[in-house]
């Protein structure tokens, strides 16, 4: 079996019961990025461990950033795999720097 590319893996903790925030973060990406993304994966770990990996490398962790919010997270996965493409309401609701 062949993995596709571009892979996004979500490592959450059991212990933490965060299994149904993995899972909806992952609704939200399909449902933004559908054929865009190869493969999302749900990978259960413990330890307090909410990581998402794109092909391998970290674009975000709990343990140093927080739960994500779902339009920041959409902003780094569109940078990394389709830079064109519109997120709507989610690029205007960017966060404004002072």
């Amino acid at each position: 079996m062949t993995t596709k590319q571009p892979r996004l893996e979500i490592e959450y903790c059991t212990q933490c019961r965060w299994m149904l925030r993995a899972a909806w973060t992952a609704q939200e990406l399909l449902t933004t990025f559908g054929l865009r993304l190869g493969e999302v994966a749900l990978v259960p770990g413990t330890g307090g461990i909410f990581e998402i990996r794109l092909d391998g490398a970290t674009i975000w962790s709990r343990s140093e950033s927080g739960f994500p919010e779902i339009p920041e997270l959409k902003r780094l996965v569109r940078d990394r795999i389709a830079p064109d493409l519109s997120l709507g309401h989610t690029d205007r609701a960017a966060p404004r720097t002072h």
